[in-house]
């Protein structure tokens, strides 16, 4: 699974999901033809990732390449159960990667239009969030 090889900082804060705003940064299909666009805001994790990369791969069988637009570098913490307050923050469990309405999370080039739709359709089930599909015109 994907994670940061180092940080300079090994923990952080929340932060504010600020879903409202649509992103501004990865909002084009620049790398290939066909793009998977996020309509709605969340948290994105590595295993999530993985799993959805697996699946289009698995639908290409060999064919075109993928590119993956997004990496979780945000560490979340977690403590353990039954843990009184006042142990401090716990430790880290798994990385994110906040997403954004408007962002590109994958992109297929090199294969026909229905087979790419139909890749980026099973990804999108594997995700946390609502997407679509869209072209570089």
């Amino acid at each position: 699974m994907l994670q940061p090889k180092k940080q300079k900082y090994r923990k952080q804060q929340k932060g504010r999901s600020r879903g409202r705003f649509k992103d501004t940064r990865g909002i084009t299909v620049s790398f290939g033809s066909f793009g998977l666009q996020a309509l709605s805001p969340a948290w994105v994790t590595s295993a999530q990732i993985e799993s959805a990369r697996k699946t289009i791969t698995h639908s290409l069988a060999r064919e075109g390449k993928l590119w993956i637009r997004i990496f979780p570098d945000k560490p979340i913490t977690k403590l353990p159960p039954e843990v009184t307050l006042g142990g401090g923050k716990g430790d880290i469990d798994h990385y994110v990667c906040p997403i954004r309405a408007g962002r590109i999370l994958f992109e297929i080039d090199g294969v026909p239009e229905e087979v790419a739709r139909e890749a980026l359709r099973l990804a999108g089930h594997k995700l946390p969030i609502k997407t679509k599909m869209i072209v570089k015109r």
